[in-house]
């Protein structure tokens, strides 16, 4: 007999707005225990010292994570001039100083090298993989890991103040797999200088806005009130960016069974959101004429989509 899985049937995606000083992996353990949502992950990780918009998936969410991840980023940095640390943040060992502290004017001048695609080395205290064992550990036991040179996008890199002599504070919005913390390392490396962030702050991710993040203390407070559902966005919220197709009842019953549907006029290769009376059944990709799932939902009237 089949296990019956533990916790409520809660579908749908939170924006949790995650404090300083607590892990992505500790933020999803407080939201399970506090909604009692029988599954629950997250959609991006954000450091430790970082805090802003966590997405967190419940339920069928899960199914989405992928596609929440693709999403683009926005933060706000702190970069602390003339202290070049180990974790290209205010955490590590300080590696190497510099007096030099460069103005708003040389500031302006560099940001345009830095958008669009450009080649970025992730800090070496990051979670990426390197033969089977994550950087970090690597970087903890002593060991100088070769971290390989990535391409990502950039999309906006934009000065918004001179807080003081040694910091100043910016605004970037950038594709998946960027580190903040590298192009803050960068930057200061480019204006003949060292530095290292000292605040990081995301504010957007992918479809989920800081304006509509809640604490933690927050939910704790909506979870007793019985008013969750007010706070908690539908599962194809991650989804907005693929086109929706909506089926027959018969067709969507073909889908849920792995029938593949004939005739749909959906362009090869493409990937739909399937939806039957507006409710997410299946995402599907068009292949050799036919439709077929690659990503069933169960979803019903109750959920959150």
């Amino acid at each position: 007999m089949a296990r019956r899985r533990r916790g409520l049937p809660i579908d749908g995606w939170l924006a949790i707005d995650k404090p300083e000083g607590m892990s992505s992996a500790q933020a999803v353990a407080a939201v399970k225990r506090l909604t009692g949502a029988a599954k629950v992950g997250h959609a991006g990780t954000l450091d430790p010292l970082a805090s802003g918009v966590l997405p967190i998936a419940l339920g069928e969410a899960t199914k989405t994570v992928a596609h929440a991840m693709d999403g683009a980023k926005e933060y706000v940095f702190d970069l602390h001039w003339g202290e070049a640390r180990a974790t290209d943040d205010r955490e590590g060992e300080v590696l190497e100083t510099s007096d030099h502290r460069p103005d708003a004017a040389a500031i302006r001048a560099a940001l345009p090298d830095f958008l669009g695609e450009i080649d970025q080395v992730p800090p070496a205290y990051s979670a990426i993989k390197l033969a089977g064992r994550r950087a970090y550990a690597l970087a903890r036991a002593g060991e100088t890991p070769e971290m390989p040179v990535r391409r990502v996008r950039i999309d906006a890199l934009e000065l918004l103040t001179i807080l003081d002599a040694d910091h100043a504070r910016f605004r970037l919005a950038c594709g998946k797999g960027t580190y903040a913390r590298a192009v803050g390392r960068d930057l200061a490396l480019a204006l003949d200088t060292v530095g290292h962030l000292s605040m990081l702050r995301r504010t957007r991710s992918g479809a989920f806005g800081e304006a509509h993040a809640i604490t933690l203390e927050k939910l704790e407070a909506l979870v007793h009130s019985a008013a969750l559902d007010t706070h908690l966005f539908p599962v194809e919220t991650a989804l907005d960016d693929i086109p929706a197709l909506a089926l027959t009842g018969p067709e969507a019953d073909a889908l849920r069974n792995g029938r593949p549907l004939r005739d749909m006029a959906v362009p090869e290769g493409r990937l739909v959101r399937a939806t039957l009376d507006g409710r997410l059944v299946a995402l599907a990709r068009a292949e050799d004429g036919l439709l077929r799932s690659v990503r069933g939902f169960n979803l019903g009237a109750t959920s959150a989509a």
